[in-house]
């Protein structure tokens, strides 16, 4: 055939480097610090829960469109729970929808809410899904760079940057806080003014927290919870991340119910429905005690200390995360400026696998000289690489 068998919306993202060094990772006997994914399961007792729905016979068949009501009222609870002093809740019957995970209802979110040639902001670096879920729906995106500060040894977001980026074609913001890859934990003032921006402009803003647990500095605010932004904000959250089933794939959308009607829409089309009995697991593990969240955090606390002083020690640049399980390193001090070729070399040097921040971004030149490791791995494991790592 003549005519180019990938959509051309989808040509530019290719293979992703995911796959790339998972594979090498595979191929070099390395310790895989790319992608995100735990190296140990969750709570026995969420598993547990999973295989009684399936001895029950819970969830083998479709479940119901918007998610099984037992999930629906967990994350709906789970909301109350850690933000109703914020004055945030909602509706499980009309304001819940269980994805196929988060990156689904990115994808469902944005199919549904613009049209094409509408412009969405995201913050650069940004998760590439955001990407290539823009491109589907017809958008144009819009990147605003978070800046790295080496004396910080921290990201800020320029807001009088982001404000000018606003123009009459923009339909939403696409935001992300705690913020994969730099670790950002975006401030109540940041986040203030972001809905001033929105309430002003008459923007839509979907928020990925997917990273909501995962704070080791500062704290999570939804921006939902903001003046204004409840009927403008489509807010996303995961299991996967929170419980690390990362295979499980379920997700969730939580906004007013026109907005959750309209990702529905699209969402049915894409899965319909999906992880029938997982659901039921996850709804059990919504109602973990405060206990497990903080031990959570503090576990990851002390791995990303771990890899931290590790990477630093190996000559990196590190900007300390302060939040999620990924830390961002500056190589020019090893005397690199080239991620993609320092991470495809890195495997055979030192044994390690990391992924190259650039694929972040719209604005190669600005990621170029970044590296992402993951920190969500056993404290052996990062004592290991860090180790492996002197060897620059």
């Amino acid at each position: 055939m003549d005519r180019p068998l990938l959509n051309r919306r989808l040509a530019e993202f290719g293979t992703t480097i995911f796959a790339e060094m998972s594979a090498l990772a595979v191929r070099t006997g390395s310790i895989n610090l790319g992608q995100g994914f735990p190296d140990a399961d969750g709570p026995e007792e969420v598993r547990e829960a999973a295989v009684r729905a399936l001895r029950d016979g819970r969830g083998n068949q479709y479940p119901p469109g918007p998610g099984i009501p037992e999930l629906r009222a967990a994350v709906a609870t789970h909301q109350e729970r850690f933000y109703g002093h914020l004055g945030l809740s909602c509706d499980p019957d009309t304001e819940v929808l269980v994805t196929a995970g988060a990156t689904e209802a990115i994808a469902a979110s944005l199919l549904a809410l613009l049209e094409p040639g509408d412009e969405v902001i995201a913050l650069e670096p940004y998760y590439d899904s955001y990407a290539a879920g823009i491109a589907l729906a017809g958008g144009r995106r819009v990147p605003v760079t978070l800046r790295a500060d080496p004396e910080s040894g921290s990201y800020r977001l320029d807001l009088d940057e982001l404000r000018d980026a606003v123009t009459d074609h923009t339909r939403l913001i696409l935001l992300n806080t705690p913020h994969n890859p730099t670790g950002t934990v975006l401030s109540r003032e940041e986040l203030a003014e972001i809905a001033r921006l929105a309430c002003e402009r008459d923007l839509l803003v979907i928020t990925d927290e997917v990273y909501e647990h995962l704070v080791f500095e500062g704290e999570h605010l939804p921006l939902a919870s903001f003046p204004g932004m409840r009927e403008r904000t489509v807010t996303i959250g995961s299991a996967g991340k929170t419980f690390s089933f990362t295979g499980w794939k379920v997700g969730w959308v939580t906004a007013p119910p026109e907005l959750v009607g309209a990702v529905r829409s699209a969402k049915q089309f894409l899965t319909y429905v999906s992880a029938g009995p997982f659901q039921y697991a996850v709804a059990e593990a919504l109602a973990l005690p405060d206990s497990y969240f903080t031990a959570l955090r503090d576990d990851l606390r002390a791995k990303r200390d771990i890899l931290a002083t590790g990477l630093a020690e190996a000559g990196f640049t590190v900007f300390r995360p302060s939040g999620t399980y990924f830390i961002t390193t500056d190589i020019r001090p090893l005397g690199h400026d080239d991620g993609f070729a320092f991470c495809r070399a890195l495997p055979e040097r030192a044994g390690v696998v990391a992924i190259p921040n650039a694929v972040f971004y719209d604005h190669k030149d600005q990621g170029a000289p970044y590296v992402r490791f993951a920190f969500c791995k056993q404290e052996s494991v990062l004592r290991d690489a860090a180790d492996r790592l002197q060897k620059l």
